[in-house]
């Protein structure tokens, strides 16, 4: 069987989707001797992949997602591959792409906050837009082979959401990147901490609660004290700069933003951390704290959507939406030892539910599943 992977957003500079990709491609080329695989790049990350095995094979395909090019060049280059099924790693699939695919689902963000202000565009453009996005996503999830959810709660949202059969959906789990170690002559200085550090990381779409993060930071530094800075990290765009002019972190000056922090300084920042906070209102399956916990850094996390789902007991939990609650629940994070020792204890256990060749052998099973007809 010749299986395709739409890999146009491979890499980790494009946030827990590109790391999803690559380190499913990673572990497939472990797991399968088997099939050919077609593995479609743009130029932009073209170097960043190599095939390790020589039934993996690179095919450029230079088209920018979610546009139109997507919709019309992107069938007519898989077409070319002659490819037998297609894993789509995301719900962008091309309107016009007629063959057998299997798709994975991560969330359905689309229909939970579907506000202007998670877009710089206009409001008719935005109407528009969004209302392209829920079709396109409802066109795939009606005329998938088979979906892959990334949680429990996903799976249940898309049955709820799409109207979607429950037999129709597998639920294949995601796992934490492994850490890549590098030399310890790194310094803290250079991200602009000079005290104990609160972090986190990832993009500051309205969803991910930085606002009431914000909020609650202030909070807990008048009550408590400026001891500890408050580390932002993640992709600068419309969104952080949003975040960075706004009025709530004029309100501190123990507030940094690191911007994007490439693999080989990721653990280092981690397991420097005080402690790993994630503040999200919604996710489908939350990555970060994960690798958090396998930096050793305690995790303390929001208890909504699928988090207590994915985090288990290796994280103490607080309502996202609640700046008070927030700020009490940092304050425990840093400073109950016994809580800290608990949680990272408790954090072995839950990551030996995950592992990217556990990922890699389900999704194998589903590709030859529903590939052959």
């Amino acid at each position: 069987m010749r299986i395709g992977i739409d890999a146009r957003m491979y890499g980790p500079s494009q946030g827990g989707l590109g790391r999803y990709i690559e380190q499913l491609i990673k572990h497939l080329e472990k797991t399968d001797a088997r099939n050919e695989y077609a593995i479609f790049l743009r130029k932009a990350n073209w170097n960043e992949y190599e095939p390790s095995t020589p039934n993996f094979h690179k095919i450029l395909a230079d088209v920018p997602w979610y546009g139109w090019a997507e919709q019309i060049k992107m069938p007519l280059i898989i077409k070319k591959e002659k490819v037998d099924l297609m894993h789509f790693p995301h719900w962008n699939i091309p309107f016009f792409y007629h063959g057998r695919f299997i798709v994975t689902i991560h969330d359905l963000i689309l229909f939970h906050y579907p506000s202007r202000q998670a877009s710089a565009l206009g409001p008719a453009a935005y109407w528009f837009k969004n209302l392209a996005y829920k079709i396109i996503l409802r066109r795939a999830a009606r005329r998938a082979e088979h979906i892959i959810a990334v949680s429990e709660y996903t799976k249940k949202d898309i049955i709820q959401n799409l109207k979607i059969s429950s037999e129709k959906i597998s639920v294949v789990h995601l796992a934490p990147c492994p850490m890549t170690r590098i030399k310890q002559d790194n310094s803290l200085q250079k991200y602009g901490l000079a005290r104990p550090y609160v972090l986190y990381i990832g993009v500051a779409y309205p969803h991910k609660n930085l606002e009431r993060l914000l909020e609650a930071w202030n909070i807990f530094t008048r009550k408590y004290g400026d001891d500890y800075q408050l580390a932002l990290a993640g992709k600068k765009n419309y969104f952080y700069n949003r975040l960075l002019n706004g009025d709530l972190i004029k309100q501190s000056n123990n507030i940094v933003f690191i911007d994007f922090v490439p693999d080989e300084n990721l653990f280092f920042l981690l397991k420097n951390a005080s402690l790993y906070i994630f503040p999200s209102l919604y996710e489908g399956f939350g990555l970060p704290p994960l690798e958090a916990m396998l930096s050793n850094t305690p995790v303390i996390s929001s208890n909504a959507s699928c988090l207590p789902e994915i985090l288990g007991d290796a994280a103490y939990y607080f309502n996202p939406s609640d700046a008070n609650e927030i700020a009490e629940a940092i304050n425990r994070g840093l400073k109950d030892k016994k809580m800290r020792e608990n949680l990272l204890k408790n954090a072995k256990q839950t990551l030996a539910r995950y592992s990217w060749d556990k990922t890699a052998k389900k999704t194998l099973e589903i590709y030859e599943k529903f590939g052959i007809i």
